[in-house]
């Protein structure tokens, strides 16, 4: 088996609506709980807003703090889930039903050095 990494890809902006919001909620929650029975679910989480984050940096010998995202970007991070499942076509499989819970893109990554790597 080997891990790999479903990272939601989130376009910046306000939050939907409700009436669009709640429907895709309810997908995602039933591609988790089909994911948790498959017995590939690892972890997941959503992340705050970007403007949340702190972004260290090394420069000459010290760590440098700043506030926000390191990228002025359109999208950044929402969320993630990390599966663990034989092969890379069965990662893509989970992606894409992540995708389409989500509506949003979905970037399927291997860890490296990870189990079954």
């Amino acid at each position: 088996m080997a891990q790999y990494l479903l990272s939601v890809i989130e376009p910046d902006g306000p939050m939907p609506a409700p009436e669009v919001l709640d429907p895709i909620i309810r997908d995602v929650v039933e591609v988790d709980t089909q994911m948790r029975d498959a017995g590939v679910w690892v972890f997941s989480g959503g992340l705050h807003d970007p403007a949340t984050a702190t972004v260290l940096r090394a420069q000459d010998g010290s760590v440098v703090a700043t506030d926000g995202p390191w990228a002025e970007s359109k999208e950044h991070l929402g969320g993630f889930t990390i599966i663990d499942v034989p092969d890379l076509d069965a990662a893509l499989d989970w992606g894409g039903r992540l995708a389409r819970a989500t509506t949003l893109r979905i970037e399927v990554r291997p860890f490296r050095d990870g189990p079954g790597s």
